[in-house]
């Protein structure tokens, strides 16, 4: 692969990283929630968000110059700009807690955190492999587990939403762990967006 087709596919991986770094650190946020620590928390989290900031702006920069690619700029800038889309979504929970004062933690939203590391696992696992998307045999497999936890999350959200309105009597307490779980469910949509994403470039270059 030439050197300049690397850098795409490398920057995809790396930013999937990203991914699964701020995915790994709101899984510490809620096992170790503190009031008095979710500022440094957050403070952390928006490291990891700028850092991937800042490889999308790579990739956009060296897309500009370009004169080939790989594959399709429009799949190239789509997929960089879903990969983003991904620790955006993950940092907004965090800071919804903060913003929130939340006091503890709603048991359903840590099993549905424990879903978007898997699908950023497996996220980070598929990009890995993109580039050989041309004959890759493990590729569609990592796809479809992302469709799949998606589905998972999907129904941890629906199950956390029952218990939420049938269990607890503290109307703020609704509205907020309301409000936090639809945000977690947006985390794994936006890791399926991605896979939907390289499922398009293979269908599209094969």
């Amino acid at each position: 692969m030439k050197k300049q087709d690397s850098f795409y596919f490398d920057n995809f991986k790396d930013c999937a990283e990203h991914s699964l770094r701020a995915a790994r650190l709101l899984d510490e946020i809620m096992s170790n929630y503190s009031r008095d620590m979710i500022k440094d928390y957050v403070d952390r989290m928006h490291e990891i968000e700028h850092s991937a900031d800042t490889k999308k702006h790579e990739m956009l920069q060296v897309l500009l110059k370009a004169f080939m690619t790989p594959i399709e700029r429009d799949d190239i800038l789509l997929l960089s700009t879903c990969l983003d889309e991904v620790t955006d979504k993950i940092e907004d929970v965090a800071l919804r807690m903060y913003c929130n004062n939340i006091e503890d933690i709603f048991p359903p939203a840590k099993a549905m955190v424990k879903v978007v590391i898997e699908s950023c696992e497996e996220m980070v696992k598929m990009l890995e492999e993109f580039k050989n998307f041309k004959k890759s045999k493990t590729l569609h497999e990592s796809i479809i587990r992302i469709n799949t936890l998606e589905e998972d999350g999907d129904r941890l959200f629906i199950d956390g939403m029952r218990e939420l309105h049938t269990k607890e009597n503290d109307p703020i307490k609704i509205i907020t762990w309301r409000e936090l779980l639809i945000y977690l469910e947006k985390c794994t949509d936006a890791t399926e967006h991605v896979a939907d994403v390289c499922e398009r470039v293979i269908m599209t270059n094969t």
